[in-house]
């Protein structure tokens, strides 16, 4: 469920054309993208790139958090499936109360999802371990976004799931935290993340872009590509930064 950076660098060479026929050109360089035709355009760019044209095209930040982090696996796109936990009494946040909502999503997801689970008001307790991300890769979703911590990381790690946290601990949510609804819109690292939304993430960071416009962001973000595939040449002629950003208004 990785992100392959050489459809990317096939797509930025050519002309800049319709979203249909890049998409087509992905997939049929990925055979593991999705149905899903936007998924598979933004499989061919990169987090900053998308953060940018979100911004361009929606006037707000569609960009998480500086500390919400590639904990494990690799580059991360898919559409979002989500759970909110909030604070609870010990009665209330039993094993299967505490994380409830968010087995739901992973239980119910299909091939290729993003889950997103919000812990609100800490960091320093785990969302989700080893047994829950056994879960999520037998469901084959594509990885997982957490505001708050991931634990049993090394095994984790170990089965290959795509993870983005803010933070790691040990603590469990159990006697402390209870999940409260799942697939509503949640303030995520500082961005509102709704059902379906689509998630790119990487080494950058993680970015989300609303359904209702991914495919004005997926333009944009390809046409920042393109621009971009045009300053590495010019660049390198001329051996002038500042030339490029006057000829290309880019940076």
């Amino acid at each position: 469920m990785h992100v392959r950076r050489s459809s990317r660098l096939l797509v930025t060479g050519l002309p800049l054309i319709g979203v249909a026929a890049v998409v087509a050109l992905a997939a049929a360089q990925n055979p593991e993208a999705p149905g899903d035709p936007l998924i598979a355009g933004f499989k061919s760019t990169y987090a900053a790139s998308v953060s940018d044209a979100v911004e361009l095209v929606t006037g707000k930040n569609g960009t998480m958090r500086y500390d919400m982090k590639q904990m494990t696996g690799t580059n991360l796109v898919g559409r979002a499936v989500t759970a909110l936990a909030r604070p609870a009494p010990a009665e209330q946040a039993t094993p299967a109360l505490s994380v409830k909502h968010s087995v739901e999503i992973i239980d119910d997801a299909k091939p290729g999802e993003v889950g997103v689970i919000v812990m609100e008001g800490t960091l320093d307790i785990a969302a989700m371990g080893n047994l829950m991300a056994t879960a999520a890769v037998e469901r084959g979703m594509a990885g997982m976004v957490l505001d708050g911590a991931i634990r049993d990381l090394w095994d984790v790690r170990r089965m290959g799931l795509t993870v983005y946290a803010r933070s790691k601990s040990p603590r469990t949510a159990v006697g402390h935290y209870a999940t409260v609804a799942k697939n509503v819109p949640v303030e995520c690292a500082g961005v509102t993340v709704r059902p379906g939304d689509i998630i790119v993430a990487d080494e950058d960071g993680v970015v989300v872009v609303p359904q209702d416009r991914a495919a004005d962001v997926l333009k944009q973000a390809q046409a920042i590509d393109q621009r971009e595939s045009g300053m590495y040449p010019f660049i390198r002629e001329f051996k002038s930064l500042q030339k490029a950003i006057a000829k290309f208004n880019r940076i």
